[in-house]
């Protein structure tokens, strides 16, 4: 046995040397995060670290962590510094980067005064370059509750009615009743309810009969962190109901009177019977509205707190939209380059090589690179104020495909002849698609998913031009301070076969575009981060 385990440890270093060696001279990391989950109190302050293996500094990397999505950002650290845009409103003010050993690969986020809603899964996202990699953590968080409080309701069904009640725990308590000798008394009952902070409130009832058992015991006990609070009540020999000697006579005679009735009792059993059947059906209903009013109110108040200070936050695209006037925008042909052919509707442009028309015969065609950018703008200028629009993007995004595109917006006087450079000094603010990366004059931007439909938000007034992922609601980036020179237009530019842009209408009935609207709304409503039953999410999240 002992060369078992000999054996045994040999192996496990070898293996760990040679994962050392395969990395050594790459940039290949792993994050690796804690294997059990991390158990921390209700109120109190609690830490989710993370590192890389092998140890490196991570003073220049992204350092994301977050709850089931990738923009609910519980903390974001990037160019050295904290970035604030994504962080979901809860962990404001709430949450901070322990970067003691950063430069050794060590880094935690610190999360202050615990809440309910704090309980559940994390991700840690750390990213070098075009690598990165995630680690998975559980957060429990524990609620201890007040003492339980036993008081006798009174006298029933031949015994004591007992009720013992708790409030404050999180999760649900264990709730357990005891005689003097330690030997379990099943419930009657038991009730659990969450407040408005979702703490439980717990209600259990028991009838003893047995006159001997005059010392009862009920206890609520944390499921995962074993506390337990308990307390006992005696109940006095005389508080038991007394059997009466003519009760045996009695019972001869209900007997007999029980078989002639007992027809009667059948029905009156069914009749009651399909009443409690109806009175259930109609606790499950209740039972989903207010599961589905405190989902609504939750979502409601996130929504007031977005809207107090929403240009700092970038993140929640719907709601964002919600705030901007809805561009009905088509594209000038006056403004087109002479490469670039214009759908019937003006909705759509491709390169003339890429008309639907032609089959395949653009295939046959040599490709030459062009000198030269092909765009075209639309057909009103922009006045001052906040407008909005969507543009579903279709292309290649192999490397090597030479495919690209940009959208946004640029001045009227901004020189657009021959080969030009789309960037702010230029009056050009726009994001760039190439060969599946979207880029932006700081270079290849870090985004979870690769966005087909963007949204563009215009807030004149403010000098910010940003733009947002339509589909799962992230923001993807902004240009802000702006002194915008002149009259606005939308912008658009193609390069490469099997490109295209298709501007989204902005009446309800869109038939350009397909409508993601479901997809992004569920990223508000995510379980993990809303104090409420999961039945209550399946009502607004389908």
């Amino acid at each position: 046995m002992v060369c078992s385990l000999d054996f045994s440890l040999r192996r496990d270093f070898f293996f760990i040397l040679l994962l050392q060696v395969s990395m050594w001279g790459s940039d290949s990391f792993s994050v690796i995060g804690p294997s059990e989950p991390i158990v921390a109190m209700l109120g109190a302050d609690t830490v989710l670290p993370c590192r890389v293996f092998p140890a490196m500094s991570l003073e220049n990397m992204e350092l994301r962590w977050f709850r089931s999505q990738f923009s609910e950002a519980v903390y974001v650290y990037q160019d050295g510094m904290e970035q604030t845009g994504e962080q979901l409103v809860d962990f404001r003010g709430r949450a901070e980067l322990v970067k003691d050993y950063i430069t050794e690969g060590r880094v935690a986020v610190r999360i202050h005064s615990l809440r309910v809603s704090d309980d559940g899964m994390y991700k840690c996202f750390f990213k070098k370059g075009s690598d990165f990699e995630e680690a998975v953590l559980e957060l429990k968080v524990i609620g201890l509750g007040s003492n339980p409080h036993i008081f006798m309701v009174g006298p029933e069904d031949g015994g004591i009615r007992l009720k013992c009640t708790g409030k404050g725990w999180f999760p649900q308590p264990e709730v357990q009743w005891k005689d003097a000798k330690e030997e379990r008394i099943p419930s009657l009952s038991e009730d659990q309810t969450q407040d408005d902070d979702g703490l439980f409130q717990t209600e259990a009832s028991l009838i003893v009969r047995d006159s001997s058992k005059t010392e009862v015991s009920c206890s609520m006990k944390n499921p995962f962190f074993g506390q337990e609070q308990v307390e006992t009540i005696f109940i006095p020999e005389p508080f038991f109901p007394r059997t009466s000697p003519w009760k045996a006579a009695f019972a001869v005679t209900f007997v007999i009177l029980g078989i002639s009735i007992g027809a009667i009792v059948y029905l009156a059993l069914k009749e009651k019977q399909e009443k409690k059947n109806v009175s259930e059906v109609e606790k499950e209903k209740e039972k989903e509205r207010k599961a589905k009013e405190s989902l609504e109110k939750e979502l409601a108040r996130r929504k007031t707190l977005y809207q107090q200070d929403w240009r700092k936050a970038e993140l929640y695209a719907d709601w964002r939209k919600e705030l901007f006037k809805a561009v009905d925008v088509t594209l000038d042909p006056d403004t087109a380059h002479h490469k670039l052919k214009l759908s019937e509707s003006r909705k759509q442009v491709y390169l003339k090589e890429n008309d639907p028309q032609n089959g395949d015969a653009s295939t046959h065609q040599e490709q030459e690179e062009s000198e030269t950018i092909s765009s075209v703008l639309g057909q009103d200028d922009l006045t001052p104020g906040r407008h909005c629009w969507e543009v579903e993007v279709s292309m290649k995004t192999e490397v090597g495909s030479g495919t690209r595109c940009a959208l946004g917006v640029c001045a009227v006087i901004a020189k657009r002849e021959g080969w030009f450079a789309e960037s702010p000094e230029k009056n050009f603010w726009v994001v760039t698609y190439k060969e599946g990366e979207v880029i932006s004059q700081k270079g290849s931007l870090s985004l979870r998913q690769w966005p087909r439909r963007i949204g563009v938000f215009l807030d004149w007034d403010a000098g910010n031009v940003s733009f947002y992922n339509m589909i799962d609601g992230s923001h993807i980036h902004s240009f802000t301070g702006i002194s915008f020179c002149g009259e606005l237009r939308p912008y658009f530019s193609l390069q490469g076969d099997g490109t295209s842009l298709t501007i989204c209408s902005a009446s309800d009935n869109n038939e350009n575009c397909p409508d993601f609207s479901a997809k992004a709304s569920v990223t508000h409503l995510s379980s993990c981060d809303l104090s409420v039953p999961e039945e209550a999410n399946s009502l607004l999240c389908p």
